[in-house]
């Protein structure tokens, strides 16, 4: 952490950021799908020792679908608003979510970043013992709260979410039931023509392998940082790797993403050169952030 927070400039001096270009959300999307293919082959053609291995793989390039979910509901991905929320509602429904739900849930996240009383994402809270952070990390409360979106979402009532508006609900309960009605859908049709095993091996397995590594990867942003509304101190940006950033399509320079919502993510580094001597929260990397929550985590046991 810094010694010294200034404050951020204001969102009038950083838009000059905030140009869209459809060239590089086609070329970045387009490289997340190739790499899908080429993970989905790697699970094809791998040796019965090696096929964890690929579908682990697989699933942490399909999980990382979670970054153009995100961009999309920002309308920052493409020009066009239809354009982000058609690909948006499509790249959604691997991990059984849905895009106008998550849309609602992710805007009101950042109206109420770390606020415990009305951020949606400190429901629950961070996990707060080790026990808690491995059930966390292993996803078993991700999958269980998206299949009871599905079911609420079927039973017509989402008044358990606070942050959809009743005059949205019946657009975001037709969603729920056109996404989880296709992804059904195509899941028999796969089965059927190919088998189940290639259910199993191709969408099934890798998603519930990969989706422990973007528990990781989410509890970093904002665990640890402040319970306000200071966009400098209750975000963190992580400083990683190349194939990280472009594969999560530059999500981790969040605390520029938290403070100027409206700049792409391919501006996001460029935010960062204006900001990082600002930022209270800038992790060094992934692993090494882990290992000391861990550490802290052990002590409160």
């Amino acid at each position: 952490m810094s010694a010294t927070v200034m404050a951020a400039p204001k969102p009038r001096e950083m838009m000059h950021l905030n140009t869209r270009s459809d060239a590089r959300g086609w070329a970045r999307l387009g490289v997340h799908l190739a790499l899908i293919l080429a993970t989905g082959w790697l699970v094809a053609v791998s040796p019965p020792l090696l096929v964890v291995p690929a579908m682990l793989l697989a699933g942490v390039v399909q999980a990382a679908l979670f970054a153009p979910i995100h961009e999309t509901c920002h309308y920052t991905a493409f020009k066009s608003r239809r354009v982000n929320a058609v690909v948006g509602w499509l790249v959604a429904l691997p991990a059984l979510r849905n895009w106008h739900f998550y849309q609602a849930f992710h805007l009101a996240h950042h109206k109420h970043t770390q606020d415990p009383e009305h951020d949606p994402e400190l429901s629950p809270p961070p996990p707060g013992d080790l026990p808690a952070y491995v059930a966390r990390v292993v996803g078993l409360p991700y999958w269980r709260a998206q299949l009871t979106v599905w079911a609420r979402g079927w039973k017509g009532d989402l008044s358990a979410y606070p942050f959809i508006h009743p005059a949205s609900a019946p657009r975001v309960v037709r969603s729920i039931r056109a996404g989880s009605a296709l992804t059904v859908v195509l899941a028999v049709a796969v089965g059927l023509a190919f088998g189940w095993g290639a259910v199993l091996l191709f969408w099934v397995g890798p998603q519930l392998l990969g989706q422990p590594v973007l528990r990781l990867y989410l509890l970093t942003e904002h665990t640890g940082c402040t319970e306000d509304s200071n966009g400098l101190t209750n975000t963190r940006t992580m400083m990683t790797v190349a194939p990280v950033r472009l594969l999560m399509w530059e999500m981790p320079y969040h605390a520029e993403h938290h403070l100027y919502p409206f700049i792409p993510f391919h501006r996001l580094k460029d935010a960062h050169a204006l900001l990082r001597d600002r930022l209270a929260h800038v992790g060094t990397g992934y692993a090494a952030w882990h290992r000391d929550h861990i550490r802290a985590l052990r002590k409160v046991g």
